[in-house]
C-alpha cells in the first residue's frame, strides 16, 4: 500500500511509514494513492459474510501484501470482538450501534486495529514509540483502552480541561502504566494544534520518536471503513442508503467517504455536527471559514477546525481534480443541532420508542427525522458513536424520571483516582513536558 500527502502528490510513502510517523513532514495528511475497487460478485454476497470476514476483505484490498495475511488477520480478529448491530427506531430510520467495544464508543474500532498495526510495524525497534493523542472525549479513552500495557509503545493523551465528561475523563486519565493524559487549559483545537506542531518538531522528534493515533493517522480510518459494509449487509433492500454521521473532526464521514469510493452502495451522507457550524456554513456557501469553538453537551464534536477536512477534499476535489465545492455539495448535506433540539430529540425517542441515545447519535437521529420530513424515498443509516451513559448528567437533566441502569464497565471506571497532569496551550511548555518526563522513562 503506498500513500501520498495531500500536500505533495509525489510525495509517496508506504504504509508502515504513514502509520508510523503519522504526518508527512509537509503538514499534510496522507492518503491511499491506489482506492480498490471491490469485486461486485462479492458485493452482492455482502449478507453472507461475518464481521471478521468482512473486515479482512476491506483491509487485505487496501492495504495488499504489505503485511502476511496471517498476521492482518490476527489484528482484524483482535479488532473486531463486538458486534455493530443495526437497531430500527421508525421504518427506513436505523442506528448502528458502533459502542460495544472496551470504550463503549465507535472509536474503539480504530484504535485496536491501529495498535495491533502498530505493534507489527514496532516489534523489532529497539526503542519506545510515543503516540500523540488529542481528543475531544471518545478517542481518549478508545486509544487508552487499545494501547494499554502495548509492548514499546506509550501514549501521551491531550483534552481540554472541563471540557470532557467526567465518565470520559476518567476513561483516559485511570489506567496509567503504559498512558500518560494532560489536561489542556483550552479547546479541542488547541489540543490538536499542539500535537501537529510536535510532529513538525525536528529538534523534538531527534529525542524522542512520535506518531499519532488521532484520524489524522491512516491507521484510524482504514477500519472505520468496516462497519459501513457491515451495516449495509444487514438491510435487506441495499438501495437509496443514505448515512448520517454525527460530524467533529470528520474521520467517520473521511472512512464513509472510502467505503463509496471502494464500492458500497451509498448513495450520499449527512454530516451532522452540533453548533459548531464550520461544515454546514461552507457546504451552504463555499467558504470554509473556522470560528471560535463552541463549548455543546455533544462534547467530542466540538470541533472548529477538523484535520480530516482536508481529506474529504482531497477525496472530492483537491488539486487537479474539478470543482471541491460543488463535488463536496453532491455528495455531503449537513446539518447543525442545538443543544436544546439535542435534548428535545432525546426525549422525543424515548418517549416514541423506548431507545436512549446519547447526545451525539442524537444529532444524526434528528436529521434523518428532518430529512424523512421530506417524504424521501431513502433509508437513513446512522451512525450511533457511543453509549448514553458516558453522558449521564446529561441524560438525568433530559429525562429527570428516567432510572438509569449503566454497564459494569462504567461503573468501575467511575471509582478510579483520576491521574493526569495540567498543562497550558503553549507549545513550550508541552514541549518541555515531553523532553522532561516522557523521554526520561522512554528512552
Amino acid at each position: 500500500m503506498n500513500l501520498y500527502s495531500t500536500k505533495n502528490l509525489t510525495n509517496i510513502v508506504t504504509l508502515k511509514e504513514a502509520v508510523m510517523t503519522g504526518l508527512p513532514k509537509d503538514g499534510g495528511l496522507f492518503m491511499p494513492l491506489d482506492i480498490p475497487q471491490l469485486d461486485r460478485n462479492w458485493l452482492d454476497q455482502l449478507s453472507s459474510f461475518s464481521f471478521k470476514e468482512i473486515a479482512h476483505k476491506i483491509a487485505g484490498e487496501l492495504i495488499g501484501n504489505e503485511i502476511p495475511s496471517e498476521i492482518l488477520q490476527k489484528i482484524i480478529n483482535n479488532t473486531i470482538t463486538f458486534p455493530a448491530p443495526l437497531h430500527e427506531l421508525y421504518e427506513n430510520i436505523f442506528i448502528q450501534e458502533l459502542w460495544h467495544g472496551p470504550s463503549m464508543a465507535f472509536k474503539d474500532f480504530g484504535a485496536r486495529f491501529m495498535a495491533g498495526l502498530m505493534s507489527y510495524f514496532n516489534h523489532e525497534n529497539k526503542g519506545e514509540l510515543n503516540i500523540l493523542v488529542a481528543t475531544s472525549g471518545d478517542t481518549g479513552g478508545a486509544v487508552a483502552a487499545g494501547f494499554h500495557k502495548t509492548p514499546g509503545i506509550n501514549v501521551i493523551i491531550l483534552y481540554p480541561k472541563g471540557m470532557v465528561s467526567p465518565i470520559q475523563e476518567s476513561q483516559l486519565t485511570t489506567l496509567g502504566d503504559n498512558i500518560y493524559a494532560i489536561s489542556i487549559k483550552g479547546d479541542f483545537d488547541d489540543c490538536q494544534r499542539l500535537v501537529k506542531q510536535a510532529f513538525l518538531d525536528e529538534s523534538l522528534k531527534s529525542i524522542i520518536t512520535l506518531s499519532s493515533a488521532n484520524s489524522i493517522n491512516i491507521a484510524r480510518l482504514i477500519p472505520q471503513s468496516f462497519y459501513y459494509f457491515e451495516a449495509i449487509k444487514q438491510l435487506q433492500d441495499k438501495e437509496h442508503i443514505k448515512f448520517v454521521v454525527p460530524s467533529g473532526n470528520l474521520g467517520n464521514l473521511t472512512a464513509g467517504l472510502l467505503a463509496k469510493k471502494m464500492g458500497a452502495p451509498i448513495e450520499s451522507f449527512i454530516a451532522a455536527t452540533n453548533a459548531n457550524q464550520t461544515i454546514p456554513n461552507y457546504i451552504q456557501t463555499g467558504r470554509y471559514e473556522p470560528k471560535e469553538t463552541i463549548k455543546t453537551i455533544a462534547n467530542a464534536m466540538d470541533v472548529s477546525q477538523p484535520s480530516n477536512f482536508e481529506r474529504l477534499s482531497d477525496l472530492l476535489g483537491g488539486v487537479n481534480k474539478g470543482s471541491t465545492w460543488n463535488n463536496i455539495k453532491e455528495a455531503i448535506a449537513s446539518q447543525s443541532v442545538s443543544d436544546t433540539e439535542i435534548k428535545k430529540t432525546i426525549s422525543k425517542i424515548y418517549k416514541e420508542t423506548g431507545y436512549i441515545l446519547d447526545p451525539h447519535s442524537a444529532t444524526g437521529i434528528k436529521c434523518a427525522l428532518d430529512q424523512r420530513s421530506q417524504k424521501t424515498h431513502n433509508k437513513f443509516i446512522v451512525l450511533g458513536t457511543a453509549h448514553y451513559g458516558k453522558f449521564l448528567d446529561i441524560l438525568e437533566e433530559t429525562l429527570p424520571s428516567m432510572e438509569f441502569h449503566l454497564p459494569e464497565r462504567i461503573k468501575k471506571t467511575n471509582k478510579k483516582k483520576l491521574n493526569s497532569i495540567e498543562n497550558t496551550s503553549k507549545y513550550e511548555d508541552f514541549k518541555n513536558y515531553l523532553i522532561k518526563h516522557v523521554s526520561r522513562e522512554t528512552m
